[in-house]
């Protein structure tokens, strides 16, 4: 497990784009599970659809791509490098994520080549799928 702090020193992302919360588990450049605590506090709510709250699928997507650089990230090899998305595959949002909501998201490895991979990502609220897909980077 990792908390807040640990993320901080392997992701240079900071408030309020620091999307993972902590880390549940990671087997470093294979697979990780990580939370988001959906709060009703978050910046962005006050804009996106203020009378009917609804997390944004793009912070959705971010806070799984999140997730993917620490996997990454965590290995010695990658210290101090930054993971960039270079694509998104067959990525669906299924469910609304708002206020109150735990978004438990899992990155599994896919392929990687060099400095380039291929992770699947899901998202999911209550144990019910909120969003997946594909996600390619690079590590530079």
């Amino acid at each position: 497990m990792m908390d807040i702090e640990a993320i901080r020193e392997i992701l240079p992302h900071r408030y309020p784009f620091l999307l993972v919360d902590r880390i549940l588990s990671i087997d470093p450049g294979k697979t990780a599970t990580g939370i988001k605590n959906v709060t009703a506090n978050e910046e962005f709510f006050n804009g996106h659809f203020p009378q009917r709250r609804v997390m944004p699928g793009v912070l959705i997507v971010e806070a799984m791509a999140q997730l993917a650089g620490v996997l990454f990230l965590s290995q010695p090899q990658h210290k101090g490098k930054l993971p960039y998305f270079v694509g998104i595959d067959r990525l669906r949002f299924r469910k609304p994520v708002v206020p109150g909501d735990r978004l438990e998201m899992t990155v599994t490895t896919l392929k990687v080549r060099g400095n380039t991979g291929k992770v699947d990502a899901v998202a999911k609220v209550d144990g019910e799928e909120a969003a997946g897909g594909e996600f390619m980077f690079t590590i530079l």
